[in-house]
């Protein structure tokens, strides 16, 4: 076992503790969570409180995957709301945990249930006669099962472009791939596969657009021009 590996299982074992006291401080609306990044399917190694409703061994959301996609260069990320698919209300710190050598290796996060203050804020606003409308709150898979939230990120994908797989030309089927990618969904063990089977096509499929949309992307990256822009003689980049 590597020295870096011991590190990050001190660092990791220190912090199991921490999440009961941080729980017991902010009380039943609260929900502290490590997640060990090594292990993005089962990311869930300490938790505390019951927001989310997952348990050790559960799966990272969305905001997880998009941290480990960025890797060393990912940082904390700080009051965000996002709602649950049960309707919660969250407020939510996630920060990066790195061993000495800078390494990102996992997150503590903390996660508040806000929904009855959002609630009286609101009813206070009304009484008062400042009610503002409401703002819009993305909503966030939680769930001890990956699956659930590689096929939440998908199905959102499908849902802003409004079309379905077989009405997407080749450039959209490829910046779909492209930002699945970037969102840390390729990161999960067997997530090609996954999203072949959500968008109902073969795995050999999902792989070759998976392939080609980073190649687009390196290449892009290598000559200044975004992915899909024309070079004035025509050719693709």
């Amino acid at each position: 076992m590597s020295s870096d590996t011991d590190e990050q299982d001190a660092i990791i074992a220190a912090l199991t503790p921490v999440v009961d006291g941080i729980a017991a401080t902010l009380g039943s609306f609260c929900e502290v969570v490590v997640h060990d990044f090594r292990r993005p399917e089962k990311s869930v190694v300490a938790i505390a409180g019951s927001v989310t409703g997952r348990a050790v061994g559960g799966s990272m959301s969305e905001i997880g995957m998009g941290i480990l996609a960025r890797g060393d260069e990912a940082s904390d990320e700080l009051n965000y709301l996002t709602r649950t698919r049960t309707g919660k209300i969250v407020k939510s710190s996630t920060m990066v945990l790195r061993d000495s050598a800078g390494t990102v290796f996992g997150a503590l996060c903390v996660n508040l249930d806000i929904t009855a203050v959002n609630q009286a804020h609101a009813l206070i606003g009304e009484i008062a006669g400042v009610a503002a409308g409401p703002a819009a709150v993305p909503t966030t898979t939680f769930g001890n099962d990956i699956g659930s939230v590689v096929d939440a990120i998908v199905d959102s994908h499908q849902l802003r472009q409004n079309k379905t797989w077989s009405e997407l030309d080749r450039a959209d089927r490829l910046e779909l791939f492209r930002s699945l990618d970037e969102r840390g969904v390729f990161a999960v063990r067997r997530a090609v596969e996954q999203v072949a089977a959500r968008l109902g096509i073969s795995r050999a499929s999902a792989y070759n657009y998976l392939s080609d949309a980073r190649a687009t992307l390196h290449a892009s990256t290598r000559d200044g021009t975004a992915p899909g822009t024309t070079h004035p003689d025509g050719a693709q980049p």
